[in-house]
């Protein structure tokens, strides 16, 4: 039997928040001391109500202008990538201005008008690895007053035995009344209770803070005076600038309230039961460098760890899939050094095929179950490393998750570790949730080795398999999910749900599992009115919780469902998930906060989303200024692959291919009717297409040998993704399946998901990346609206086109392999100025003229002069076929 009184046991969980005001001009004027740029900060509370490991959490800061102008302020907030904002309210001289929870299309549509005139709607970002940024800012008249008040709840989740609340502090200037207080109830009495904060000496630490637990209840307090709060005894800055944690572990018992109830699994004492991994890790040359480093590191840490009753291998994939044994191994210590030995001497190489490396691990384990050589009673893994998109065999997402799932057959987890930002995370997390395991990324960091070891930690104790919570017949209804394959050491198994009958006194729930000893099961036994009574013994319980941890939990579990979902199945799932987030007023994926601000507000009406898990803060590059380009044009480092640097056309149009094997360029251009649509980049491997539609000059000459004629439209497309983009010198319109969003040249934005980012650079370019590895820039040439002849037209760059296949083609694309070229008997031409000479390329003999064209990457108004060889009629003879063969019906 499982030990007594397992239902509840509190471990580790992260609640994180950091906080910051301060006024949007950086210039500093001090009143007072605790005045920046005429603003006064007199009260900051951050006020925590965790009962029954779930938090509500409320910011209220105060402040008043002391200035003889308005000044803008703004509000910062980071809080947990995992948490939903429940409420945000703005009070400015007693006029309150609150957040309404609406369906996102409904409040997209309320302040899109803000977004077509450049203004920032969105309130909410991505912040590191485990926050999101909360930002509002407001026009405060001279002498008034204003108080932000923030509200969100998440579920605290079990980590290493504590639950722990992480508050990261971050004033920014002197706070007359600045607090930290959190009330903690649980029904099942406390049993510890820490706080402790990196900004501060344990001396000031002990003096501002006071903490105290009895029985069900505890409470910190952290009351910093003005002085305890200065860097310094004479200085006027802030030391309260880091992390506040506190720390607590309870007893075990079940609460219930108003017929809603939940259970926490968490036994302990058991054995670990033996396993079987199979780590499948990418060595594709993308991998290059510090990355490899790092994994090899990691992987011979998470080997010193391995219990010899465990089995193991590795798999390394690149363009091929290797393999250190046939089958599975023992982890005895001489085995262990051998794999030690293989990590060692593991190197990069080569592209980047996720198919057979993962289905050579799957038929691995299958087999070694199959044929009894590893034991009846343990559980097998795969783990799953990579950090780029599959780009040789099979490379569409959706072929490669069905592979997968019909492979696994559900008979043990997948785990997908994601290295950086530059991959489809999407596909990783969808193909690890099918799989009943998990995705995680891996961000690129000098303790990215410690990221793996950590994640692997989490995994590494298994305690029992195919663990069931199971509940009376006809009493329950609304039950979150109560099955899991795993149960781990140090984790936790919540499940929430209602009581048909609210006047039942007593259930009691079974759990099932097998775990070493095979079959195992435990009783949760709960009296509702003895909780019921625990309850109402103390008063800052935040109202129905219970009610809305199990809301919290359903609708969590209901959009990891919709991730693989499809039709009406997803329509059906969409649609819980969107009811209940509107009744219980969270911000969530589904929905929107609609912010309504003062009328002398420019941005009046903002938004506050739910940003997804591909929305990062990562740097973007910007066209001014872009960052002088590796030997062969790339973005990335460590890129050695022998591509073309920087094919690119612009101008009449000119196409420019930049060889630096030979220090040199080759232009051509493509003499075609204005409406003419002609084939940039076609790569079927990859499913990208780049088209270009020419236009000509206003009034223009229909002789082919005078006329000028540019790109006015491109078509930038993603058939694996579903995505297309079409970009006219006016606006820039994005199509994600049927959704369509359009954005102008006067914005600043960086639109993403996993494996796709858009930068638009106001007014100047576009930065369109496909993962790592591939990287368009659009120039936008802005002329006089009125000139009588020119108009506005487009330039296209491809600074990084290594993940493209071999078989990539098109007017540009066929330029991404490596080809050779010589030049000879260079001679006068018709031109003084510009000599003739014989090239001899793709085995043809051209006459080229010497002359420059124009690189508008870094100066869109006056461009870089380019020396190149010229090739006539149409790039005839260094283009493939002829340049008719490029011409294509339509855009897309």
């Amino acid at each position: 039997l499982l030990p007594r009184g397992f239902c509840c046991l509190m471990e580790t969980s992260f609640c994180l928040l950091a906080l910051s005001l301060l006024p949007a001009v950086n210039s500093l004027c001090t009143i007072h001391s605790w005045v920046v740029n005429g603003i006064e900060v007199y009260s900051t509370k951050i006020s925590c109500k965790v009962t029954s490991r779930f938090a509500h959490n409320v910011v209220t800061t105060r402040a008043v202008n002391r200035a003889d102008t308005a000044k803008e302020v703004s509000f910062d907030v980071e809080l947990p990538k995992t948490a939903f904002i429940t409420n945000f309210t703005l009070t400015i001289d007693g006029v309150t201005y609150p957040g309404n929870v609406k369906e996102k299309e409904v409040a997209k549509k309320q302040y899109e008008k803000a977004v077509s005139q450049g203004k920032t709607a969105g309130l909410v970002k991505a912040s590191g690895r485990k926050l999101e940024k909360f930002t509002v800012s407001v026009n405060v008249a001279a002498g008034s007053k204003v108080t932000f008040e923030l509200t969100y709840e998440e579920l605290l989740k079990r980590h290493k035995g504590k639950y722990e609340l992480y508050l990261k502090v971050q004033p920014k200037q002197l706070v007359k009344h600045f607090e930290i207080e959190a009330d903690i109830y649980e029904p099942q009495g406390i049993s510890t209770l820490d706080a402790e904060a990196s900004f501060i000496t344990n001396d000031l630490l002990g003096s501002a803070l006071s903490k105290s637990f009895s029985g069900k209840k505890g409470r910190v307090s952290f009351k910093p005076s003005m002085d305890q709060q200065r860097s310094c005894p004479t200085c006027t800055d802030s030391l309260l600038h880091g992390d506040f944690i506190i720390t607590y572990d309870v007893n075990r018992e079940s609460p219930i309230v108003n017929g809603y109830f939940v259970h926490f699994f968490a036994p302990q004492g058991l054995p670990v039961v033996p396993k079987s991994v199979v780590f499948v890790i990418d060595v594709s040359g993308s991998m290059h460098g510090r990355k490899m480093e790092q994994t090899k590191d990691a992987l011979l840490k998470i080997l010193d760890d391995m219990k010899e009753e465990d089995y193991l291998n590795i798999i390394l994939f690149s363009g091929d899939v290797t393999i250190w044994r046939d089958n599975l191994v023992q982890a005895t210590p001489e085995n262990i050094q051998e794999a030690r030995t293989f990590v060692k001497n593991i190197h990069d190489q080569g592209m980047t095929n996720i198919n057979d490396g993962l289905m050579r691990a799957i038929n691995m384990l299958n087999k070694a179950r199959e044929e009894h050589r590893v034991p009846e009673r343990s559980t097998s893994i795969v783990i799953m490393l990579t950090d780029g998109d599959a780009n040789v065999g099979e490379s569409r997402p959706e072929k490669i998750q069905e592979n997968v799932r019909n492979a696994i057959g559900g008979k043990f987890p997948l785990y997908n570790l994601g290295f950086g930002n530059n991959l489809n995370y999407n596909f990783l997390e969808s193909m690890a949730l099918e799989n009943q395991g998990l995705a995680r990324r891996i961000y690129e960091d000098s303790d990215a080795n410690l990221q793996l070891q950590g994640f692997y930690e989490e995994v590494a104790n298994p305690l029992l398999t195919g663990v069931e919570v199971e509940y009376p017949e006809n009493a329950i209804q609304d039950l979150t999910q109560n099955a899991y394959q795993h149960f781990y050491d140090g984790s936790e198994i919540v499940v929430a749900g209602r009581l048909l009958d609210e006047d039942m006194n007593n259930f009691k729930a079974d759990v099932k599992g097998h775990g070493v000893s095979w079959a195992r099961a435990g009783m949760c036994a709960v009296d509702m009115k003895e909780m019921e009574k625990a309850l109402k013994e103390q008063d800052y319980i935040f109202g129905n919780y219970i009610e809305r941890l199990w809301a919290y939990l359903t609708i969590e579990q209901l959009l990891e469902k919709r991730k693989n979902a499809h039709g009406e199945e997803k329509e059906n799932l969409t649609a819980q998930a969107l009811d209940l987030s509107l009744k219980y007023h969270f911000v969530t994926p589904l929905t929107s906060m609609v912010v309504t601000k003062p009328e002398d507000n420019e941005d009046q009406t903002a938004i506050a989303d739910k940003p997804g898990e591909g929305v990062h803060g990562e740097w973007r590059p910007e066209l001014e200024g872009l960052p002088d380009l590796g030997p062969w044009g790339t973005l990335r480092p460590h890129s050695r692959l022998p591509f073309s640097d920087v094919p690119s056309v612009d101008g009449d149009p000119h196409f420019i291919i930049q060889v630096p094997q030979k220090d040199d360029a080759i232009c051509f251009n493509i003499d075609e009717d204005p409406g003419t649509v002609l084939r940039l980049i076609l790569d079927p491997v990859t499913g990208l297409t780049v088209n270009g539609q020419i236009i000509g000059e206003k009034g223009g000459s229909s002789d082919s040998k005078t006329r000028k004629t540019y790109f006015g439209k491109l078509g930038i497309a993603n058939a694996h993704m579903d995505f297309r983009m079409e970009v006219t010198p006016d606006k820039i319109i994005l199509w994600n399946g049927a959704a369509q969003s359009t954005f102008g040249w006067l914005d600043t934005v960086t639109v993403t998901q996993d494996g796709l980012s858009v930068t638009i650079n106001r007014k100047k370019n576009m930065v369109v990346s496909f993962g790592d590895g591939v990287t368009f820039v659009v120039v936008l040439h802005q002329v006089w609206k009125k000139h009588p002849v020119h108009q506005d037209f487009l330039g296209f760059y491809v600074v990084d086109s290594h993940r493209m296949s071999a078989q990539t083609h098109g007017l540009l694309g066929q330029f991404f392999h490596p080809f050779d070229f010589e030049v000879s008997d260079i001679h006068p031409g018709s031109d003084p100025t510009k000599p003739d000479a014989t090239m001899v390329v793709k085995n043809h003999r051209l006459t080229v003229t010497r002359g420059s064209q124009k690189d508008y990457r870094k100066d869109v108004s006056i461009g870089t002069k380019v020396a190149c060889w010229f090739v006539h009629d149409n790039g005839e003879g260094l283009i493939d076929g002829v340049h008719s063969d490029y011409i294509v019906p339509e855009l897309f």
